[in-house]
């Protein structure tokens, strides 16, 4: 019998960013791409995923899809076989990360939406994943998802909460990953989540940024296959 799994996508992500890492897992797991991209607040993309979701799985979200993986665990935890959180934070943003996102979503509004552009690619992919095909593969992805999921969602991880105070609570098997060359959500933070959740383990994706499932799919389907194991 596959094992439903809900995937979390991440800022300005559609489907493309789990595709190679559910391929090898085919024979395992049923799995759900939640889409986030109507809601403007955590709660709201958690609770439309809900909806949508078996009525038991496992769940796995990266960066943004980490926040509503959070989300989830607040508001269903009973419903939550297993829980993955990759290249994410428990932490709320910093005073000069929010500003960032203000002056980002002002910009859009001016008309200034560039999706994911070459300036931005060194935060997401490691330096080896740079000037390749996996590089436009990220930038096709974000003008998918457009400018108006970009400031609904930017609006959404804005509004968020500190989950740092609900971690410990948390009493499904765990599984946290992290690109070893992260630098928008470093291996400190993992760590740190990692420490304060019961029943964690933690994967170090080696040369790898903030997109581990697009850079080295295969690690982190051999991770998730190890997770949901337990």
């Amino acid at each position: 019998m596959l094992t439903p799994i809900v995937l979390l996508p991440g800022l300005l992500c559609d489907a493309r960013l789990w595709r190679d890492v559910v391929l090898p897992l085919r024979d395992t797991v049923a799995p759900m791409v939640a889409d986030l991209t109507l809601d403007d607040t955590i709660a709201g993309m958690a609770s439309r995923t809900l909806l949508a979701a078996p009525p038991r799985f496992a769940l796995a979200g990266l960066s943004m899809g980490g926040y509503v993986a959070l989300e989830i665990m607040r508001q269903a935890p009973d419903r939550v076989t297993h829980l993955a959180l990759l290249d994410t934070s428990a932490r709320p943003d910093s005073d000069e990360r929010r500003e960032a996102r203000r002056k980002g979503i002002e910009n859009v509004k001016l008309g200034k939406f560039i999706g994911v552009s070459r300036s931005l690619l060194p935060s997401l992919l490691a330096k080896r994943n740079l000037e390749t095909p996996l590089a436009d593969e990220v930038q096709a992805m974000a003008e998918r998802c457009g400018q108006d999921t970009y400031i609904r969602q930017q609006k959404a991880i804005l509004g968020r909460i500190d989950s740092r105070p609900q971690l410990a609570s948390i009493q499904v098997p765990t599984l946290i990953g992290v690109g070893t060359e992260d630098i928008l959500t470093p291996p400190e933070l993992a760590e740190e989540m990692a420490s304060a959740i019961p029943h964690a383990d933690i994967v170090h994706f080696a040369k790898c940024g903030h997109l581990p499932t697009m850079e080295n799919p295969s690690a982190v389907a051999g991770a998730i296959g190890n997770w949901l194991a337990r």
